[in-house]
């Protein structure tokens, strides 16, 4: 549903007038081939120990209107070390939008801040800056203290960024700058700005998280330096260049509605100049004005906009983008959710009742909502982010945003301001507008992968990089669940192989047909992206006064994983049934050879009650002939002869197979069709184990062991509702109580409950979650558990 509401929203930029000279229709063409694609994680917590198990929610939206969008079935999720390099990988499985899964921490990982990313197949078209991105810590509290800290330094940096794009000679310009510390964070500043005699032509100071703006008019062929303050410490930095001619552009939100956008120009020529502006590729404004004593101006109403970022861009009279900048509108549609404990304190191994409401605009509201509960201590000084500020701003921004809910908090004026600064310091394009105003539609490497997992490959000459293209490619699992996939190779030598019910590792056996090819080289290609963000994640930090901290972690974790550890390894059911039929359905004929006489020659078997198949002997050997009874006939060409559902294109190497370890045989009399292969017939032995009984496969197919789905991992919590399990004196030192990444909520308040543990102090609540309709929400609150007098 969501997909077709996009292309029809689409059509409609398309029809409208085309007020751009041809723009509009070229980013309409890309609007409608590039549909963005969003996920959101939800952590159950930031801080983690080796050997504990991180668990998480997603959520995959449409990019534009932020509602739920079915069209990914997997999401890839990695946590990644200081270097980018992945320690952890899953493809965790989504159904209706929606997916959870699990990471136990190894006892390998060393203590330090690491990055959870996440996304598509399709998301992987659009660079990894668009990836979920979040940071967790991890302790490894076998070492002293818990860590060994990356090397501190009290360095700064500092950046300036023109409003449009560039400072040009004699027109007043904008400019943004960010402050920021080693660990990523905003760093108050001071300073002023002096052109290469020496003399300050601005000063400035930071508002918020390390941002600010100025105002000057740079001179011709002047430099600037900027001299920055941080306490007692003084830094010199250049300021971007100034060209002699160029475009400058300038936002003045100071008004309550509308916006006015100026456009100031060198040339002094009659000029006619268009601005774009979209809402997360959504086109809602298009104008044009002539550029008259090199000053032109817009006015846009910012009901035109949707909320969240938009992005205006200026083209000059050529159609080539020259100024551009993003403009942040609050977002008012939210979820708001409730969260009420029966009581404010409670007892160790005490039961606690959660009421859990959603609305919107006060109405009650069907949302799908995750919930964590963990023990806050010393260690744990940051909440992950929420998903209404990642939706509607984070996610289309580039690099780490400080404290992004300020941004979505109630409008001020120093809100305004600050959120202003946020777009001109980390404002960026998810796509580059050559792409767009290509003259041929861009053509994407990664396609969605909407009805399962893909496995993708190539098809090389042996001995060299050249793909080969047309090549039909089988790929199989031996098992005793017949599955097939066959795919042509495209002119990259490209293959896609879409699974079904694929969990957990498996071997994957890859071949062509020998008797149509003999040479290809067959390569499984890593569905994992290898680009990584330009962000470096935050510097990790060990406090020696955290010592004891460490410590009590410590002996929590060890206690907990010596009496829980059985618990925590169980499995629930994939998300749909495992269909045990084959892929090509209910057989024709179906022979359980047990229940007939077992000879020690499969040729036997064959004539004897196989009357479907007829066994013919020429000059290379054994051949099968289906008879094809829709027609009365007899293919004139062997069928597809599967062991355990791996093709068997050596007929003479079946024949020689010992028939005591196969268990059925089943046939497929008529001709059938499967993507692009068409199999006169199907011949299906199947082994007792489906293991392939040692059979010799042909030294060419690859043979690879293959991580498919990520299982569901069940969330162990203790229920202490009989007075013989509160009793017990098997100790409790959980430090996440409980994680539920399915709650939802209707027209009535939900109600659960969990149990606390032996641990006193205080716990948070952490609920977040998204409605049908795309409105997105957080809340969260406190409990205290306490010790008994």
């Amino acid at each position: 549903m969501a997909l077709l509401l996009w292309l029809a929203m689409a059509g409609a930029a398309q029809a409208q007038t085309d007020s751009l000279g041809g723009i509009t229709r070229k980013f309409s063409r890309y609007q409608q081939a590039a549909l963005p694609e969003k996920l959101f994680l939800h952590l159950d917590r930031p801080v983690y120990l080796i050997g504990e198990t991180m668990w998480f929610k997603v959520y995959a939206v449409e990019g534009t209107q932020a509602t739920p969008l079915p069209l990914s079935t997997v999401a890839y999720v990695e946590v990644l070390d200081k270097q980018q390099r992945p320690v952890l990988q899953a493809k965790v499985p989504l159904k209706e939008a929606t997916g959870h899964g699990s990471f136990v921490l190894p006892t390998s990982l060393g203590s330090g801040t690491y990055t959870v990313r996440a996304y598509t197949s399709w998301m992987q078209n659009f660079g990894p800056e668009y990836y979920f991105h979040s940071s967790i810590t991890v302790l490894n509290t076998f070492t002293a203290s818990g860590a060994v800290a990356d090397k501190d330094s009290a360095a700064y940096d500092v950046q300036f960024f023109p409003e449009g794009g560039n400072l040009v000679q004699g027109i007043a310009s904008k400019v943004a700058f960010k402050a920021t510390a080693k660990s990523g964070t905003g760093v108050a500043v001071e300073g002023k700005v002096l052109n290469q005699s020496g003399t300050v032509v601005a000063s400035f100071k930071t508002l918020r998280y390390g941002m600010g703006s100025f105002t000057f008019t740079p001179d011709a062929g002047s430099t600037y330096t900027a001299m920055v303050t941080v306490g007692k410490q003084v830094a010199r930095y250049k300021l971007p260049r100034v060209y002699e001619q160029g475009y400058v552009m300038r936002l003045d939100n100071s008004s309550a509605d509308p916006l006015t956008i100026t456009v100031s120009s060198t040339s002094l020529q009659p000029e006619t100049i268009f601005l774009l502006g979209h809402s997360r590729q959504k086109i809602a404004v298009t104008a044009q004005a002539p550029l008259v004593n090199g000053r032109a101006a817009f006015v846009v109403n910012k009901s035109q906009l949707l909320e969240g970022i938009s992005h205006f861009t200026v083209f000059n009279a050529q159609q080539k983008p020259v100024c551009e900048r993003l403009y942040f509108r609050q977002p008012t549609r939210q979820l708001t959710i409730t969260a009420r404990p029966d009581k404010g304190q409670y007892a160790p191994r005490d039961k606690v009742g959660v009421e859990i409401a959603a609305t919107s605009d006060t109405r009650p509201l069907g949302a799908q909502l995750s919930m964590a509960v963990y023990r806050l201590d010393s260690l744990t000084t940051a909440s992950g982010p929420d998903i209404n500020s990642y939706l509607w701003l984070t996610s289309d921004l580039k690099g780490t945003v400080e404290n992004p809910a300020y941004y979505c908090a109630a409008p001020s004026q120093e809100v305004l301001e600050a959120a202003d600064n946020l777009m001109l310091t980390q404002g960026w394009s998810r796509f580059a507008w050559d792409h767009v105003l290509a003259p041929t539609p861009l053509k994407f490497v990664h396609m969605p992968e909407p009805n399962g997992l893909v496995v993708r490959g190539r098809l090389t000459k042996a001995g060299t990089t050249t793909p080969v293209k047309g090549v039909l490619t089988y790929l199989s699992t031996p098992s005793r669940l017949i599955r097939l996939n066959n795919s042509l190779s495209d002119a990259q030598g490209l293959l896609q192989f879409e699974t079904n019910n694929f969990y957990g590792s498996k071997e994957l056996v890859v071949q062509t047909d020998p008797g149509q090819d003999s040479t290809c080289r067959i390569e499984i290609l890593n569905p994992f992206s290898q680009e990584h963000s330009a962000t470096p994640p935050a510097p990790f930090s060990a406090f020696t006064r955290l010592q004891q901290a460490y410590a009590k972690r410590h002996f929590q974790a060890q206690v907990q994983t010596s009496y829980a550890r059985k618990n925590e390894a169980r499995y629930t059911a994939p998300f749909a049934v495992t269909d045990s039929a084959a892929f090509y359905g209910k057989p024709d004929e179906t022979y359980f050879l047990d229940k007939y006489t077992r000879f020690k020659v499969l040729e036997e078997v064959m004539r004897e009650y196989v009357p479907g198949v007829v066994v013919r002997i020429r000059k290379d050997g054994f051949h099968f002939l289906v008879v094809d009874k829709i027609n009365k006939t007899v293919f004139t060409e062997n069928p597809m002869v599967l062991l355990d559902g791996v093709p068997i294109f050596n007929i003479n190497k079946m024949m020689a197979m010992n028939p005591l370890k196969i268990q059925k045989l089943e046939v497929i009399d008529s001709r059938y069709f499967q993507g692009m292969a068409v199999y006169s017939g199907v011949v299906s032995y199947t082994t007792y184990k489906g293991d392939l009984e040692d059979f010799p496969l042909d030294p060419r197919v690859l043979v690879q062991q293959y991580e498919g789905l990520q299982g569901q991992r069940e969330f162990y919590a203790p229920r202490y509702d009989a007075p013989e399990a509160k009793r017990s004196r098997l100790p409790d030192m959980r430090n996440l109580l409980y994680w539920n990444p399915t709650v939802t909520t209707g027209t009535e308040a939900s109600k659960l409950d969990f149990y606390t543990g032996d641990q006193a102090g205080r716990y948070v609540v952490v609920l977040q979650g998204l409605s049908g309709n795309g409105a997105a929400g957080s809340t969260s609150f406190t409990f205290e558990v306490k010790q008994a007098l």
